[in-house]
């Protein structure tokens, strides 16, 4: 059996969980999330905690009864508190702005202006900081969406190592490469 998946979730008050037809919905002050649970899984709701039980003993039963549990936990996390990721945007002339709410739309240094849609599960904000750097925040209840989503605006313009220009996650460490100056001042 997993070590982590035997252990109980606690359930706070202010979420409710239903179990039937091997599918999970956690409803809570942030919103309402629902999962498949695997056929080799069970799971036990209690008053204020729930168990995920294994039925089998197999290594894929092992694997399942830990990762279930992690998503249930997320899940609890999300209609609770909710997920947030900031990305910032470094480079001359890097402006990010949200267009009817659907679509975010990125000046990154192209020919063209780049427009990333904006899917129904997250919310996404964009300011300005006090570096002049513009700083785009994507929230939402389900972990998986929030991350994928930011992936999603990374991946138009990833960091680039000889000035850092490009988009990345606030506090995410860039290594810089020294460039063409550097590498030439070595003996011949």
């Amino acid at each position: 059996m997993s070590r982590l998946g035997k252990k109980p979730v606690y359930i706070s008050e202010k979420v409710k969980m239903e179990f039937k037809d091997k599918i999970l919905e956690v409803t809570g002050p942030a919103g309402k999330l629902s999962q498949a649970i695997d056929k080799r899984l069970d799971i036990k709701i209690n008053e204020d905690n729930l168990v995920v039980e294994a039925l089998g003993d197999s290594r894929q039963h092992n694997m399942l009864h830990g990762l279930t549990r992690g998503l249930v936990l997320n899940m609890i996390e999300g209609v609770t508190k909710g997920f947030k990721k900031e990305l910032e945007m470094v480079g001359l002339g890097y402006k990010a702005s949200i267009e009817n709410g659907k679509n975010l739309v990125l000046a990154v240094g192209f020919s063209h202006l780049v427009t990333v849609p904006i899917p129904y599960t997250v919310k996404v904000t964009s300011a300005i900081t006090s570096d002049k750097n513009n700083l785009i925040s994507v929230t939402g209840v389900d972990k998986y969406e929030v991350g994928a989503f930011a992936a999603k605006i990374r991946a138009v313009k990833p960091p680039e190592p000889y000035k850092g220009f490009g988009i990345r996650y606030v506090g995410e460490r860039i290594i810089r490469k020294a460039g063409k100056a550097a590498a030439g001042t070595g003996k011949k």
